[in-house]
């Protein structure tokens, strides 16, 4: 038996990288009877049949895991946006960072394509918000230097609307990589999607980046009841204030004595992003115990 770790999934096979090898692997039917897929960034053990190919066996305990995108293990979620077309919705870079935080995971803003568009009102939110945010370019590599030391020693996932260039930062990173990049579309103001599969990229900053496809991240699987339990805390500048709420359980949308909303009322706390929260509250708030979308295989433990 052997241990590595998944570093791509293609079409029913896990590449799994052990003592700098590359095994190709099925999983064993037991998963699929059990309820759990094996995961891009999985720690495994691979039992090997014949050279170069073999079975996962058995996960080893996960530090977190997504289920869009399927990856495992992140230590860092990079989102990307624009204020550049295609524009990116504030409330979808929420949404999107509160179940990475959800997760455990460090959020790493990204506003591509600052040549176009330096992105102000984003800066100027997420700054304030306490979330790292960084201008970069794929284009004329403003940035680049910047983001591979937040990249280094990190396994990190990129995602982020289509058109808004994943494959071109990554590509400008190490141009090795040469992934398929899409261009953005004239009329419908957004990309084609390039990303086909998730796979791990070693960076030669010393990082690696998971690729994954698309912006179907962070759908309906990752909007269940633990995050309707603790969105308050998925909001980093709300933590101060939520000790001196007046009432246990306030949902710091409308109620007296709210600490998050005397805040926001004082300019501590950006209208956008309460506004966020009280969307994805609302969202969330007909949710029931036995509508929870929480992942059996979740994330505890770690390595």
């Amino acid at each position: 038996m052997r241990e590595g770790r998944i570093q791509k999934a293609l079409s029913g096979f896990y590449y799994v990288e052990s003592g700098g090898e590359i095994l190709t692997c099925r999983a064993r039917g037991k998963f699929r009877k059990d309820g759990v897929s094996p995961l891009v960034g999985d720690f495994a053990e691979v039992r090997e049949l014949e050279p170069g190919k073999g079975f996962v066996e058995r996960i080893l305990p996960r530090r977190n895991a997504f289920t869009r995108p399927a990856v495992a293990n992140i230590d860092q979620m990079a989102i990307i946006a624009s204020a550049a077309p295609p524009v990116t919705d504030p409330f979808l870079i929420d949404r999107m960072m509160s179940a990475a935080i959800l997760r455990g995971c460090q959020v790493l803003l990204l506003l591509n394509k600052c040549d176009l568009d330096p992105a102000d009102r984003l800066y100027n939110i997420y700054r304030a918000s306490g979330v790292e945010t960084l201008r970069v370019s794929a284009a004329t590599g403003e940035g680049l230097g910047e983001l591979k030391a937040f990249l280094q020693g990190r396994l990190s996932a990129f995602t982020g609307n289509s058109g808004v260039g994943k494959s071109s930062i990554l590509n400008a990173l190490d141009p090795a990589f040469r992934l398929k990049t899409g261009e953005v579309s004239d009329a419908l103001g957004r990309g084609r999607h390039t990303t086909r599969h998730t796979e791990i990229y070693r960076l030669s900053c010393g990082g690696e980046v998971v690729d994954t496809p698309g912006f179907s991240a962070f759908e309906t699987e990752e909007l269940n009841l633990e995050l309707k339990a603790r969105l308050p805390e998925t909001f980093p500048e709300f933590r101060p204030f939520l000790p001196d709420c007046r009432f246990v359980g306030c949902s710091h949308t409308k109620e007296k004595g709210c600490a998050v909303l005397d805040a926001l009322r004082r300019g501590e706390i950006r209208p956008s992003r309460h506004a966020s929260y009280v969307r994805l509250y609302e969202e969330l708030k007909p949710l029931k115990e036995w509508q929870s979308g929480a992942r059996k295989d979740g994330a505890s433990g770690g390595r």
